[in-house]
């Protein structure tokens, strides 16, 4: 386990720095299905980095990945990778987005690392051995009341015209909170909970490679990470609730409606 979690940090940050010398340049941009979902060049050029590694090292390995899909047997451990968790962000010129890798074996992430090319954060965390930046222990922010609570949001792509997609809960905590966020980024938004920049983060239509390494990230860091009923959550669970622990069932009763 440790040789993988060393590669998939240098991957990460190789991956990182790839996908930084190519913003702004003349890449390729496409929607893969609706207009909010992009598809750049840097993120095929990242992701088949990242496999051919994984693949020369840990040829048995299973890959889920977020534009090449699934491959391999997972029983034998999976890797679970965001290339540019971001990629609208990135095709603007937004300079918020990551690269994110996890690796879960017999159903559970053993680790997961969250690289931000643009800051040169290095977000990492094994089970059971807590979470760090840049090899700095992190915690969750001591934020105890929503009134004084910094949340983030975001919005799935893939529901650009459903009424359900998060504007009923964004308006119940915009009455309660102190301010809220939508950066674009899940997996950067969970780091940033683990880190104690945010306080709290929920988020509808997610996927695997969103949030399996920022939620391991999270809760090693001394944080909770739910669906909207408090259950613990899959990593296909359809909605996301990530929070400092103190301000987990604060969250979870205005969530309650949409659950």
């Amino acid at each position: 386990m440790e040789s993988r979690f060393a590669l998939a940090q240098s991957v990460a940050r190789e991956a990182g720095v790839l996908v930084r010398s190519l913003l702004g340049t003349d890449i390729e941009v496409r929607s893969k299905d609706v207009r909010s979902n992009l598809v750049t060049e840097a993120d095929t050029r990242a992701e088949a980095l990242i496999r051919a590694t994984i693949a020369t090292s840990f040829p048995a390995d299973a890959v889920l990945a977020e534009e090449g899909g699934a491959s391999g047997d997972p029983r034998s451990g999976r890797w679970i990778i965001d290339p540019l968790d971001g990629t609208t962000n990135y095709a603007h010129g937004y300079r918020c987005f990551c690269v994110s890798i996890a690796y879960e074996h017999e159903d559970a992430v053993r680790f997961g690392c969250v690289y931000d090319p643009m800051a040169d954060e290095m977000y990492t965390a094994q089970q059971g051995e807590g979470a760090r930046c840049n090899g700095a222990p992190i915690h969750v922010s001591s934020c105890e009341e929503l009134q004084a609570a910094l949340l983030v949001t975001g919005f799935p792509a893939h529901r650009v015209a459903d009424p359900r997609a998060n504007l009923a809960p964004l308006a119940d905590f915009m009455t309660i909170t102190r301010a809220i966020r939508r950066d674009g980024s899940a997996a950067l938004d969970l780091c940033y909970v683990a880190c104690g920049r945010f306080d709290g983060f929920w988020e509808s239509g997610l996927h695997a490679w969103d949030v399996a390494a920022g939620s391991l990230i999270v809760e090693e860091a001394g944080g909770t990470v739910s669906d909207y009923r408090g259950r613990a959550m899959p990593l296909d669970a359809d909605q996301l609730l990530a929070s400092n622990g103190r301000l987990h069932r604060p969250m979870l009763d205005v969530l309650a409606p949409y659950a």
